[in-house]
Formats: structure tokens, C-alpha cells, sequence
């Protein structure tokens, strides 16, 4: 059997980290992954742990354990923890690294002194986030919208259930032109990478079309908006889950102008 170990971050470990394990595998991940360092060194600054899995000494996956007042992608609530990532290698998997991570999380948050600890997940086929997993781990839900959920473990009988983040975006349009308005977080590598494709396909267009940026590090522009990740092409939501391709922008922004 592989030996599992999980550590806080090191220097070492802070490449893995902030390329959410694509150490090496593209250009254009790598390039995030640069642009992501200094957040994830700001970040734990403010309060963020990072937990890292280990299988024989290899880099195995990671955890993000924030306080809920910073947590850059929500839920709302006071005095929780929240899991905002969990990532696992492919190669990895299958060796109990997302459980023992949880576990991990679950001792830093008592140890803060947290009423509870939180995760905003899902109930699909897709791998990030699955909700179901999170219940084999003595998660319940708290709240629940389609296929996306909160659970939670309360710690403490005092401990106020989280709740959603209500979106408080009103389009603005811009006479003559078509407006994107871009809201991204460099705590996801595939929400930078998504941005740096927007900024790059909207050059292209020029004075036709205008971009403004939300950057939801900030947190009063994560409180003034309350979304964490979108793009919206003259108030149209356009979105494809993985980091938006280029052509379907182009696509969009085309139409939109049409």
C-alpha cells in the first residue's frame, strides 16, 4: 500500500498548488500558474490553509480550507471554515488522498476554533466538487439549488446554517458598443485561465466591443456583485463549464454585434 501523508503547504508544494496539479502541462496553465502565486502567498497570509496529500512522497492533491468571511467563491455565513477546492491527481486516485484531505480540513477548522466547516458542491457527473462524496464524508446539505448544494458539519449548536450567495448584477450597456462584463477570481486556475482567453478574443474586436473587468479578489467587488465566476456578452450569460474556447467567443461576441 502506498504511504498517504498530508502536510500544510510548503514552498515546495506551492507549483502543484497553484497549477491545481497541471504542473507542466501547458503553456497557457503554466502562464496561470505564475499569475497565481502571489494569491495563493496573499492569501494564506489573510487566513487561507492549504492541505496537500502525499502518496510515497509524490504530490498526490490539494485542499483550500478558508474562513468563510474571505472565502472568495461564497458560501455566505459566520464563524465556518469553507472547502472552496479539493483536487486529486487521476493518477492518484483511488487511495483515500480526498478523504484524508477532508479529515485534514475538518482538524484545522476545530482547531480555529470554527462552529462548523462548509463546501459548496454538486450533484452531477461531472468530477469537481461531487456532492455525493462530500456525504460519505459526514456532510449534510443545507441548501440546495438544481444541481448545486452547501453542505455542512456543524460543530457547535450555535452554528448558523450558510447560505448561497444572491447574484446583485444589473446590466449597463455601452452606447455603440457591445459590453463584456468578466467576473473572475484567480483562486481557480480555470476561471484565470478563462480571463486571459476573454481579454486575448476581445483585443481582437477592438473598438467594437468594450470589457469590463470584475476581479472577485477584491472582496467589496465580491460583496457589490455577489457572483464568483461569469461572462456576459451585453447582459447574455454565455458559459461551457471548462475554461471558455476561444472560437465560442469569438461566436458570441460576433452575434452579438450582429
Amino acid at each position: 500500500m502506498p504511504s498517504l501523508q498530508i502536510r500544510d503547504m510548503q514552498a515546495r508544494d506551492e507549483r502543484f498548488v497553484a497549477s491545481c496539479t497541471h504542473v507542466g502541462e501547458t503553456d497557457e496553465w503554466d502562464a496561470s500558474c505564475q499569475r497565481r502565486l502571489p494569491w495563493l502567498r496573499e492569501m494564506c497570509e489573510q487566513g487561507m490553509r492549504v492541505k496537500v496529500a502525499l502518496l510515497d512522497g509524490q504530490h498526490a492533491g490539494f485542499l483550500y480550507l478558508f474562513p468563510i468571511e474571505i472565502a472568495p467563491a461564497g458560501p455566505v455565513g459566520k464563524d465556518l471554515s469553507v472547502i472552496q477546492c479539493l483536487a486529486v491527481s487521476d493518477r492518484m486516485k483511488g487511495h483515500g488522498a480526498g478523504q484524508a484531505l477532508v479529515a485534514a480540513a475538518e482538524e484545522e477548522a476545530r482547531k480555529q476554533g470554527r462552529k462548523g466547516i462548509v463546501v459548496a458542491a454538486f450533484y452531477h457527473d461531472f468530477w469537481f466538487m461531487p456532492a455525493p462524496f462530500f456525504e460519505t464524508c459526514g456532510f449534510t446539505v443545507a441548501r440546495r439549488k438544481g444541481n448545486a448544494a452547501i453542505l455542512w458539519k456543524a460543530f457547535d449548536d450555535s452554528a448558523e446554517a450558510p447560505a448561497f450567495m444572491e447574484r446583485r448584477y444589473r446590466f449597463m450597456p455601452v452606447e455603440g458598443k457591445v459590453a463584456i462584463d468578466l467576473f473572475w477570481s484567480r483562486s481557480c486556475l480555470t476561471t484565470d485561465t478563462e480571463a486571459q482567453r476573454v481579454r486575448e478574443v476581445a483585443a481582437e474586436f477592438g473598438d467594437a466591443v468594450e470589457l469590463r473587468e470584475y476581479p472577485l479578489d477584491d472582496p467589496a467587488i465580491r460583496a457589490r456583485y455577489a457572483i464568483y465566476r461569469a461572462i456576459l456578452i451585453d447582459g447574455k450569460e454565455v458559459g461551457w463549464g471548462y475554461e471558455a474556447p476561444r472560437d465560442g467567443l469569438r461566436q458570441a461576441i460576433r452575434e452579438a454585434i450582429r
